[in-house]
């Protein structure tokens, strides 16, 4: 990752890999990008948790033994957006044969939660272990632009409403802004005797996406959700997002 004072608006992304996925996905009519768009982040130097996608149980399992345990399964599919209510999430994976089974209970049962589905296949992710959850998103207001977001996860924004915002693009000083301004960032700075979390990661996260939504004007939402932030110099990795495009 480049330290924060070498970023600028010409350093550190590669805008025409993201916009080739951008262009493959309208060319399909696709508007909701998944796990596809993982390029898009890594385009933008914004780190991921090693992820593979499988179509098959034997694809899954080979995926699995090249990532290491414990790891997460999640179904692919642009028909669930809502995956745990559908049985389509499994934590804790330790071994192959708990990836085989998983993937089989997957196929077998969602289609008789959710017969409208196609399930493409699934997707395997390492699971980071401590840290803590944020969200980074954007929704571009008809007015003001590309508006970001940023706060911690689970009951702190979707219960406590803490978040901040700030009309992107933003610079190094207004994305700090926006992560100490929560009312949670105790948590993050090291309450309690806890160690510190990797604060500049977030804030370097929050600028490349800054950027990436200033670029792609076609953009309509944007989040990250969760992304885990570690301890202090261990950094920040996006776990899973989702990324619309405008109707036109």
């Amino acid at each position: 990752m480049k330290p924060l004072d070498l970023i600028s608006p010409e350093l550190g992304v590669n805008r025409e890999a993201a916009a080739e996925i951008l262009r493959a996905a309208r060319e399909a009519e696709r508007r909701t990008l998944g796990l596809e768009s993982f390029d898009i982040l890594k385009a933008y130097g914004i780190p991921a948790v090693q992820t593979a996608f499988a179509k098959t149980e034997e694809e899954a399992f080979r995926a699995a033994e090249e990532i290491g345990y414990p790891l997460v399964m999640k179904v692919v599919s642009p028909q669930i957006s809502h995956k745990s209510d559908v049985g389509g999430i499994r934590l804790s994976l330790k071994h192959g044969d708990e990836v085989r089974v998983a993937y089989r209970e997957m196929m077998e049962n969602i289609p008789e939660k959710k017969p409208d589905a196609v399930l493409e296949g699934v997707q395997l992710q390492q699971m980071l272990s401590g840290g803590k959850e944020a969200i980074i998103g954007m929704v571009r207001d008809p007015t003001f632009g590309p508006m970001l977001m940023f706060g911690l996860g689970g009951v702190y924004v979707e219960i406590l409403k803490d978040v901040q915002f700030a009309i992107a693009p933003v610079g190094e000083e207004e994305a700090r802004g926006m992560v100490t301004g929560i009312k949670t960032y105790p948590l993050l700075a090291g309450a309690r005797g806890e160690k510190p979390l990797d604060i500049t990661s977030l804030v370097d996260a929050i600028l490349r996406v800054s950027k990436l939504v200033c670029d792609f004007p076609e953009i309509e939402e944007f989040e990250i959700n969760p992304m885990m932030v570690l301890e202090e110099g261990k950094g920040a990795f996006a776990v899973d997002m989702r990324l619309t495009l405008k109707k036109n």
